[in-house]
């Protein structure tokens, strides 16, 4: 597939905005070791044309107009097909300060490149066959990671893990297809009937493990994007305490005063390699207060979007009108109810709060005191692998991309298997089990459509 991204050659700032002691400026294509020649003098006074591939010249970043020196850097050389994108890859490492970078590539688009839309440099690997589509989704993931478990996902589906196993189901369909395409050639009907027969079978094994891929899904969205979770509660039961806990810094303000909390304070807390995009709203209860009412509504509307609520009260107390209006907000959602300070004489017990809580579990802890919060922790990781897949898992499904085609492709298996319960003709069986093939090429990219290959690297930064 080499050669498939045309002939212009692109360039772009490969590290973050800001201040560094490197940068990098990544030029990619035919024109990359010439624009390189424009613009870098060698201190041994070689030609980065005429270097072997993989190798690191040292010099200076020359304007070839005013023959000023730009910057000091090392040049790194690397040649088609051995390199990132398949091309010519060309990186200058320059000091990594906004100026000397944005003057390198302002230079390296004078000499005749041009500025990389987002992912391009990704999207030329993908298209160059360096990578497939869910190995270039897994290199966002991996730039995105927020814990150790997530990028250890992501890295797994760089390195094929998800591929090989939509891959392995893919040849399995194909080998019905065959099966069923010799049986029409030979049309006697009992070998027509014991082809679709034996089909059917490898339908029910092929869905099995699209299932089971499909089980990955919502943990592996979790640690792609955080289990975003809201603490709520009455004003001064310990809310911001607990954001405090998780994160094991002191980042809310913590008083005796109810209604501190007024506008809503979201923070990334790593819980075991799971990432919790952890939000503390203000407290729930009726008041005159401008600010702290608006503070109010949108922890009521943050309730309605998070994937789990973490439920405070304050066992020191008896259950108030206040606490049964904020149990009365978890319908339908995943929470998890702490009984906090249990460390003082109890006046409220689990038993009396289950009455409210529709099932759901109640955890005694005490914020200040640390009883109960590693049990909390448990239950966290608990909810989010479900008993169905474990960290040890290397394949995950990252998105909603991913999962749709799988369940997309598990109603093309499920039509071909009422097909054959229908007995109908074999040819009638070979579309619906070709539509199920066809489906899971998405994922890889072997069927993809050009507007969906667009829409996924947009996504990506400049440089990437």
């Amino acid at each position: 597939m080499f050669g498939l991204t045309g002939d212009d050659t692109i360039s772009a700032i490969a590290t973050a905005v800001g201040e560094g002691g490197i940068g990098i400026v990544r030029v990619s294509g035919k024109l990359a070791l010439a624009i390189a020649d424009k613009l870098f003098v060698s201190k041994a006074g070689k030609q980065v044309s005429a270097a072997l591939s993989h190798k690191v010249m040292y010099g200076d970043i020359v304007n070839p107009d005013t023959k000023t020196k730009v910057d000091e850097a090392l040049v790194i050389i690397m040649r088609a097909p051995r390199s990132y994108t398949c091309e010519d890859v060309v990186e200058f490492h320059c000091h990594g300060g906004p100026v000397p970078l944005k003057q390198v590539l302002a230079l390296t688009l004078a000499a005749g490149a041009r500025l990389a839309e987002p992912g391009e440099f990704t999207k030329r690997a993908f298209l160059n066959g360096r990578l497939d589509l869910s190995q270039a989704e897994a290199v966002i993931d991996i730039i995105r990671s927020k814990t150790d478990v997530s990028l250890k996902a992501a890295i797994g589906n760089l390195g094929g893990q998800l591929s090989e196993r939509v891959k392995t189901v893919r040849h399995s369909i194909l080998r019905m297809i065959a099966q069923l395409e010799a049986a029409i050639d030979f049309p006697e009907e009992d070998i027509e009937a014991a082809a679709a027969a034996d089909v059917a079978a490898l339908i029910d094994e092929a869905d099995k493990q699209l299932t089971e891929l499909l089980a990955t899904a919502q943990t592996g969205r979790i640690l792609r994007e955080g289990l975003a979770t809201v603490i709520i509660g009455k004003p001064n039961v310990g809310k911001s305490s607990l954001l405090n806990a998780l994160l094991r810094e002191k980042r809310a303000i913590v008083t005796d005063i109810p209604g501190t909390t007024r506008d809503i304070i979201e923070e990334y807390v790593n819980i075991r390699g799971i990432p919790l995009k952890i939000i503390d709203t203000a407290g729930i209860r009726e008041t005159a207060d401008v600010v702290e009412k608006i503070g109010v509504e949108r922890a009521r509307e943050l309730v309605g979007q998070a994937d789990l609520i973490l439920v405070l009260l304050d066992a020191s107390v008896p259950l108030t009108a206040e606490d049964k209006t904020v149990l009365a907000m978890l319908v339908g959602k995943e929470a998890v109810v702490l009984l906090n300070k249990s460390d003082l004489p109890a006046q409220l017990e689990a038993e009396e709060v289950e009455k409210y809580t529709n099932g759901r579990q109640v955890l005694r802890i005490s914020v200040t005191q640390g009883l109960g919060l590693a049990e909390l922790e448990e239950l966290i990781v608990e909810r989010v692998y479900s008993g169905e897949v474990k960290q040890g898992d290397a394949a995950f499904v990252s998105n909603v991309r991913q999962a749709d085609i799988l369940r997309q492709a598990q109603q093309r298996l499920a039509e071909a298997s009422a097909t054959i319960e229908a007995g109908m003709p074999t040819d009638c069986i070979v579309v619906d089990l070709r539509a199920a093939w066809e489906k899971l090429g998405e994922i890889t990219g072997d069927t993809v459509g050009e507007d969906i290959i667009d829409q996924i690297f947009t996504q990506f930064c400049i440089g990437k």
